[in-house]
């Protein structure tokens, strides 16, 4: 089998979770160079996971060996450097969200599939053993039609990670709490329970932080299916608690909180799971495994191989940031 060769672009917060995973990999992923905007970081990531340094992001465009690039920068660079991707032909596995507003989101996409280019996103819940397991339920009918589904993430992130430049802004970030964390917890929902027909939402910035974007949002929804649901998400919920997720059906109750599911049956039955899966819900964003980043990664790996689309694919997260900004009533390009 042929390695596929990634260039990574962007060594912030979210890659050491990438790079431990291209690590465990390394008989079927080549690293073939990084790129970061920090002289001194770049060259400590690439130590630390031995690899090789990129000359430039044209050079890695440029150099017919790149099978893919993944894009780790911040939201608002996505759009930019994904157009030039996709006009080289390269596949592109890009962190959430797709970028700061859902124009620039939708252009994204589109631009991807004209170049018949392979876009995945890196939603790695969905691979946890427990997400799955929910999942299988849903598809087989197992709950029975859902009357409601709900979403309860109260996590906690001290002001220190809002002091950083940039980040809980518009113009970096897109926004707070729903795009930069609950997105991840969002998507299970929306690919569990269906797509929304109505939203009624509130956001608020809490007294915990200084921030320009929103630490708090709260909607009631209408899935298409008929199913009632709400969303409640914050990082001011000190110190922190694993995001719960609810599905009602009319033949019984799943929830999964955290790595956790536990399913209850109108029968008197019921079924319990655990897994080891964490989400970085206090202080420490980035307190978690990284073998759902593997599973994500080999998945994407393997549809370049095998000219097929990945899992997670552009227009997943497109559904999700759609919700987003009608629960933020957020509109418009802010560029």
């Amino acid at each position: 089998m042929r390695k596929a060769r990634i260039a990574i672009v962007g060594v912030g917060l979210a890659a050491t979770p990438h790079a431990l995973a291209l690590n465990d990999l390394r008989d079927e992923v080549e690293v073939v160079g990084v790129l970061g905007r920090s002289r001194e970081r770049l060259e400590s990531f690439a130590r630390q996971y031995d690899f090789p340094l990129g000359e430039s992001f044209e050079a890695m465009l440029k150099d017919p060996g790149v099978d893919a690039i993944l894009v780790l920068t911040p939201p608002h660079t996505h759009l930019d450097l994904v157009l030039q991707a996709a006009a080289a032909g390269k596949h592109v596995l890009l962190e959430k969200p797709l970028d700061i507003s859902t124009q620039r989101a939708e252009r994204l996409v589109q631009v991807c599939r004209n170049a018949d280019v392979r876009l995945g996103v890196v939603f790695q819940n969905r691979f946890r053993p427990a997400v799955q397991r929910l999942a299988a339920l849903v598809q087989d009918g197992s709950l029975g039609p859902l009357a409601y589904a709900g979403l309860d993430l109260r996590w906690w992130r001290p002001q220190s990670y809002y002091d950083e430049p940039g980040r809980g802004t518009y113009a970096r970030d897109g926004g707070g709490v729903l795009m930069t964390q609950a997105i991840h917890s969002l998507d299970l929902l929306t690919w569990l329970a269906g797509d929304v027909s109505s939203v009624t939402g509130a956001t608020a910035t809490t007294l915990s932080h200084a921030m320009e974007a929103e630490d708090f949002a709260s909607a009631a929804l209408r899935f298409e299916s008929g199913a009632a649901g709400y969303v409640l998400a914050t990082t001011a919920a000190f110190p922190g608690f694993p995001e719960r997720i609810e599905l009602v059906g009319q033949k019984g109750t799943a929830v999964l909180e955290g790595g956790a599911l536990r399913v209850t049956f109108q029968d008197g039955s019921t079924d319990e799971f655990h897994d080891s899966s964490s989400s970085g819900f206090g202080a420490k964003p980035m307190a978690f495994s990284h073998t759902t980043h593997r599973d994500l990664i080999r998945d994407f790996c393997a549809a370049i191989r095998e000219g097929r689309e990945p899992a997670i694919v552009g227009d997943d997260a497109l559904r999700v940031q759609r919700l987003i900004e009608r629960i933020t009533l957020r509109h418009g390009d802010p560029s």
